[in-house]
């Protein structure tokens, strides 16, 4: 029998097709106007990356503070030394059952300035949380590296990123560098101990992507702070740090609030004719670019970069110690990677050694593989030292690589090869480069650290002598 009930539904669909078949549609029929409807109107109201920071945001204690376990020469345990806050537990469970597929199109990732760089992996691991997580960024350091990381990896931009970090600003802030990216930043500085925090955040996602201000950071009390929006009348000046030609964009590094920060930078932005290198000094303005991000415009070249004769381009890679110091000392004459990072390059190139901000944590193995070929402990000691004014954050030698050639694990397993290495067998890559010659630079360099092979400038007069005749 038809009820009036049914008939008013009826009349309602003749006239107002569109919004009768998109509330009644099923979103989860392929083709279905409301699945469609669905996805147009909600395509940001879910971030495409979530990132989380870990130390008393996911779980508590931080790991610094765990000085009687690190004096133990040990690893803290998840759920006795560390323990995940319950709000964070309730939301990873949530994400990864995610019932009503909310994060289908959702990757997540962590981004984390500890220093204990192993144990963090360590826990992720005893944690069960590896195979929520797609990226993973743990090193010490400017935590707006771990995003320009992420975004390079991802391929997704800051404007579609949401973060949760206990550390707002100051020296060791979080939230304020990551939000001038253009990522809305969610301040827990008691840790994601209650779901609310998440949900509210979510919530707080949808209302600001109609706008994407840079700077926005969702507050501890669920209250919206927005920085200082960017002054187009002020004038700053930096250099031209990176240059895509292929993509007509590059990056400027220039001196705000006292930091070093990078900035984008358009072709276009340029004026009519002008043409920049890598090291031209610039005076630009910020302002908001046409998709909502920071960006320089009104570029002026003010100085060109000269042609120093007295500069040489060098090709680096990085080591932390304490193999750095080894190589640079001459005991290690063989470096071993699993990574093709030396593979293309022919016997006889040169390149620069930096050494790393943090120590290879290899468990000690390396001493005995040393006190193998009856070195004494002061005879280590000094081989894994370095020089007097050369320290972490430094190119500190040069070195002429040999042959690159592959391994087997028994021929890795051979004790002259582990001494040769400074690692065991097991623990070597299966690429081994043969280091022909090292010298130390006749004074040390501060550089940037970079994955695989870099380039850096350095003044001819630090190269050791000889180095660099054909």
């Amino acid at each position: 029998m038809i009820t009036a009930s049914l008939i008013s539904l009826l009349l309602l669909a003749h006239f107002l097709p569109y919004k009768f078949a998109f509330a009644f549609a099923p979103h989860n029929v392929k083709g279905a106007v409301g699945s469609i409807s669905f996805r147009q109107t909600c395509r940001h109201s879910v971030p495409s990356l979530i990132v989380f920071d870990l130390d008393n945001t996911l779980w508590t204690p931080e790991l610094y503070q765990l000085r009687s376990i690190a004096r133990d020469n040990r690893h803290p345990v998840a759920h006795k030394d560390v323990k995940l806050f319950p709000g964070a537990h309730r939301i990873i469970q949530q994400i990864k059952k995610d019932p009503e597929k909310k994060f289908v199109n959702t990757k997540f990732a962590v981004a984390s300035r500890t220093k204990s760089v192993d144990w963090a992996h360590s826990l992720l691991d005893q944690f069960e949380l590896r195979d929520v997580f797609d990226f993973v960024e743990i090193f010490p350091g400017d935590k707006k590296q771990h995003f320009r990381n992420l975004r390079r990896a991802s391929g997704i931009d800051f404007c579609e990123m949401l973060f949760f970090d206990d550390a707002r600003d100051g020296k060791y802030g979080n939230c304020e560098p990551v939000s001038s990216l253009g990522v809305l930043s969610v301040h827990t500085p008691q840790g994601i101990f209650e779901e609310s925090i998440w949900t509210s955040a979510l919530e707080h996602y949808k209302e600001w992507s109609a706008h994407r201000s840079p700077g926005t950071i969702i507050e501890w009390d669920n209250s919206i702070t927005i920085g200082r929006a960017a002054d187009e009348n002020q004038r700053y000046r930096g250099r031209v740090k990176f240059l895509n030609r292929e993509k007509r964009f590059g990056f400027i590094e220039y001196d705000e609030q006292k930091k070093k920060t990078d900035i984008f930078f358009h072709f276009t932005d340029l004026q009519v004719g002008q043409v920049v290198e890598e090291g031209d000094e610039l005076n630009f303005s910020v302002s908001l670019s046409k998709n909502g991000k920071v960006a320089a415009s009104n570029i002026d070249i003010v100085n060109k970069r000269m042609d120093d004769s007295n500069t040489v381009e060098m090709r680096t890679f990085s080591m932390n110690l304490p193999f750095a110091a080894l190589l640079a000392n001459g005991y290690k004459t063989l470096e071993t990677r699993n990574g093709t990072m030396f593979t293309t390059y022919p016997e006889g190139t040169k390149l620069l050694l930096h050494v790393g901000q943090r120590i290879y944590p290899d468990g000690d193995r390396h001493l005995d593989i040393m006190k193998s070929g009856g070195l004494t402990d002061d005879e280590i000691k000094s081989l894994k030292s370095l020089p007097p004014g050369f320290t972490k954050g430094m190119a500190v030698a040069i070195v002429e690589l040999g042959k690159t050639f592959e391994t087997t694990l028994e021929q890795r397993c051979d004790p002259n090869f582990q001494r040769a290495v400074g690692a065991y067998g097991q623990d070597s890559g299966m690429r081994a480069t043969e280091i022909k010659r090292v010298a130390y630079l006749k004074k040390g360099v501060k550089v940037s650290g970079q994955g695989g092979i870099f380039k850096v400038k350095v003044s001819k007069d630090v190269i050791p002598d000889g180095w660099l005749d054909m």
